[in-house]
């Protein structure tokens, strides 16, 4: 736990940088519990439970990057420690600490070490739950234990729904394990109430899968990453000698790498929806089989020199720091991300003059001023007929194409922050279509900046109005 925690706290800031995922968070973070629940009944309901605990974390702590991030860095140690307790119970001392170190170290957990999202908390939820698991299968079941299994269950479902894929992962190490009546009995019935509390939101978000839309349909090169963490988990399972009615590490830790993995897959196949983020849980099953691997190798250096074993498991880590260091670097830096939405603030703050307007394409770029207000002060959002907070969106709701028209035409200076990226052909929208044949047609750009994902172009009018 304090490996993954001080590998969290490292370059927790990214330089200030927070990109669009994290804006989201922070936008609605900010807002009061009626607005959160407002927004919740247009965007963002599956995230809701995540935005209203965040909305806690900054009333007590005021909003700022590492209040942002640090509730992910905790997470994760706790998911660490988590690897690290079924890891021992299973496989011995070595076994658990070495998949706790490993899971630290794992790049797509770096990643989301320092994340202003869900996948974290559900990370660590979902390790609490199976070390609880584990331990009423140990024989030590209570009525206590399997309520705290049904809570800890339903809570990661409320953060992200698609956490109860842990369900039928539990359910094949149970079928493996060949648990008794008892265990099987109690299982059923708080996974039942767990799910069923889980089902209205399922059934509410699914009217906002608009959301999800830009997720592309699955293809074989989506499933080569995938498929190699499969290959290192079977590896690690063949090493663990499973065999049915046993509990193990491999009995435990495989089903929680594999199902989740395939059933995302399988329910991609039918809707698109395969991002590793949404089961990124699975990796404490893949951090567990690392874990026996290491402790296979402390096994076999032992019986040759049981001085050096101690060795084996410092050796492992200073080995894979140092070949993950570019890696973790990346992602410690604000490129790491597609965009950085604070990052053109300075330049708009700079370019900002008297008597000016502002236009965001997409709508959705209007992050930035949520985020930096400051910068925008004075600045006319000549588009925006309804703002995020009151409309209870992200984005706002935005003038018609012809309001948009006579606002447009009615400034001399207009600020256009879009993405770094962006091209005609990209644009989709009709009132973004609108903004840009405006600009083309009546502005000429005279200045343009582009940071991190972000830019921000100075259109003004020609002929200079009064001419």
């Amino acid at each position: 736990m304090l490996w993954t925690f001080t590998l969290g706290l490292w370059g927790l800031s990214r330089r200030g940088s927070v990109w669009r995922d994290e804006a989201a968070t922070w936008q609605v973070a900010e807002r009061s519990t009626p607005e959160i629940w407002h927004t919740m009944g247009n965007v963002d309901a599956v995230h809701g439970g995540y935005y209203l605990l965040m909305h806690g974390v900054f009333e007590c702590f005021g909003a700022g990057v590492a209040t942002l991030r640090m509730p992910s860095v905790v997470a994760m140690g706790v998911a660490a420690a988590c690897v690290a307790g079924i890891g021992r119970r299973l496989g011995g001392q070595w076994a658990g600490l070495a998949g706790g170190m490993a899971f630290g170290l794992l790049p797509a957990v770096q990643f989301h070490l320092q994340e202003g999202r869900p996948y974290a908390l559900v990370s660590a939820g979902i390790g609490i739950s199976t070390l609880l698991l584990v331990t009423v299968l140990q024989g030590r079941g209570s009525t206590v234990r399997w309520v705290a299994y049904g809570v800890v269950v339903l809570m990661c479902g409320l953060l992200n729904w698609l956490s109860l894929m842990v369900l039928p992962a539990h359910l094949v190490t149970l079928l493996w394990a060949r648990a008794g009546r008892r265990v099987w009995t109690h299982w059923v019935t708080v996974s039942v109430v767990a799910a069923a509390g889980v089902l209205p939101l399922v059934v509410f978000s699914r009217r906002q899968s608009h959301q999800v839309a830009w997720i592309p349909p699955l293809s074989w090169h989506m499933m080569i990453g995938p498929a190699i963490l499969l290959m290192i988990g079977g590896i690690g399972a063949l090493v663990d000698r499973p065999r049915a009615g046993r509990l193990s590490v491999a009995v435990v830790g495989l089903p929680l790498l594999a199902v989740p993995t395939l059933g995302l897959a399988g329910i991609s196949l039918a809707h698109p929806l395969f991002l590793d983020r949404y089961v990124l849980f699975g990796l404490l099953g893949l951090a567990l089989l690392i874990g026996r691997l290491i402790s296979a190798a402390v096994e076999a250096v032992r019986f040759r020199n049981p001085r050096a074993s101690p060795w084996v498991l410092p050796t492992v880590v200073v080995v894979a720091f140092v070949a993950l260091l570019p890696q973790s670097l990346a992602e410690r830096s604000p490129s790491s991300r597609v965009d950085d939405v604070r990052a053109i603030a300075a330049d708009v703050r700079r370019l900002n003059e008297a008597g000016s307007a502002v236009l965001y394409i997409p709508a959705e770029r209007r992050d930035t001023e949520a985020l930096t207000p400051n910068a925008f002060s004075g600045l006319k959002d000549i588009a925006l007929a309804e703002s995020p907070e009151a409309s209870g969106t992200l984005k706002g709701i935005e003038k018609n194409p012809s309001q948009i028209r006579g606002a447009v035409l009615a400034q001399r200076r207009i600020l256009l922050v879009t993405d770094a990226s962006l091209v005609r052909a990209s644009v989709t929208a009709e009132r973004d279509k609108t903004k840009l044949s405006l600009l083309e047609q009546y502005f000429s750009a005279v200045a343009e900046t582009r940071v991190r994902g972000r830019k921000v172009t100075v259109y003004e009018r020609f002929p200079p109005m009064g001419r």
